[in-house]
């Protein structure tokens, strides 16, 4: 007995030794450019200065206080909230939708979801300055604007069209990558679930709300994150379509980091808003993975 319970510890032991011989360069890595980055941010965040030959000097709380007391700030928190939930809910139904059409469609199966996926592969720099391009002042949507007697809008000088052209491009950005995701969900949903449905006579709608939306709780879950995620990090379609404006407008959280650390090189109160942003993406995976966990 005592040398067979000396062979499974020293088994376990070397086990654990190539454990960790494989996992180091990995966790070397996640240190380097995750974990340290992160820890630096952080630390940034009760700092100001400069990285000039001043330096940075420790200040506290006093960029968290700047933060809650700034009017642009907050102003950049509700142009984030009403572009997150303007995006994020469409981005949930259409592809929703269009999954369910298409997974009922299959002759056409396989065209119409490459299509629609299309968008997701694009640059969004490529995208934002597509669109600029389309919503122009003499731009091909006003063209069509004046063909059928409206008058030209300055989309993207009006501080009430800015954000929804926006909104629409980052919807349109995202419509694919989700609609995949929810058609390979409902694919693994058992077709006998439905053809039980039948014989008991529920409708479409029934079959839609007591199979198809259950059967696809996990998949709707990590669209949800994924989706808040993309539209909470939106730089490339504010930098390249608006700058933030008009009148500040569409300025987002992220692209206000980018100007305070970039433009004003206050790289404390820039960090101290990039923590905040932190601490929303981590509670937002958080819930993943419990929910997931649940489930």
């Amino acid at each position: 007995m005592k040398t067979t319970r000396f062979t499974r510890v020293h088994l376990l032991d070397n086990d654990t030794v190539a454990a960790w011989v494989f996992l180091t360069p990995a966790l070397i890595l996640l240190g380097v450019f995750i974990i340290w980055p992160i820890a630096y941010l952080f630390y940034l965040s009760f700092t100001a200065g400069s990285f000039t030959s001043t330096g940075t000097y420790w200040v506290g709380l006093k960029n968290y206080w700047r933060l809650l007391l700034n009017a642009d700030f907050w102003q950049v928190i509700i142009n984030s909230v009403y572009f997150t939930l303007a995006t994020v809910i469409p981005s949930l139904v259409i592809p929703l939708g269009l999954a369910v059409l298409l997974n009922r469609s299959l002759a056409l199966r396989g065209i119409l979801r490459s299509a629609y996926f299309l968008p997701s592969i694009i640059s969004l720099v490529a995208a934002g300055l597509g669109f600029r391009w389309l919503f122009q002042t003499t731009g091909p949507v006003n063209a069509f604007l004046d063909v059928v007697g409206i008058p030209p809008i300055s989309w993207l000088g009006d501080t009430s069209w800015a954000m929804p052209v926006i909104i629409l491009m980052s919807i349109w950005k995202q419509l694919g990558f989700n609609m995949v995701v929810f058609l390979a969900g409902l694919q693994a949903i058992p077709q006998s679930r439905y053809e039980a449905a039948e014989l008991d006579g529920a409708n479409a709608w029934q079959q839609f709300w007591y199979i198809t939306l259950p059967g696809l709780t996990s998949t709707l879950i990590f669209v949800i994150v994924t989706t808040t995620i993309f539209t909470l990090r939106s730089f490339e379609q504010v930098y390249v379509m608006t700058g933030g404006g008009p009148l500040n407008s569409t300025n987002l959280l992220v692209y206000y980091v980018y100007q305070e650390a970039f433009a004003q090189f206050d790289f404390g109160y820039a960090a101290a808003a990039s923590t905040l942003l932190l601490a929303v993406t981590l509670a937002l995976v958080y819930l993943q993975l419990r929910s997931w966990g649940e489930e």
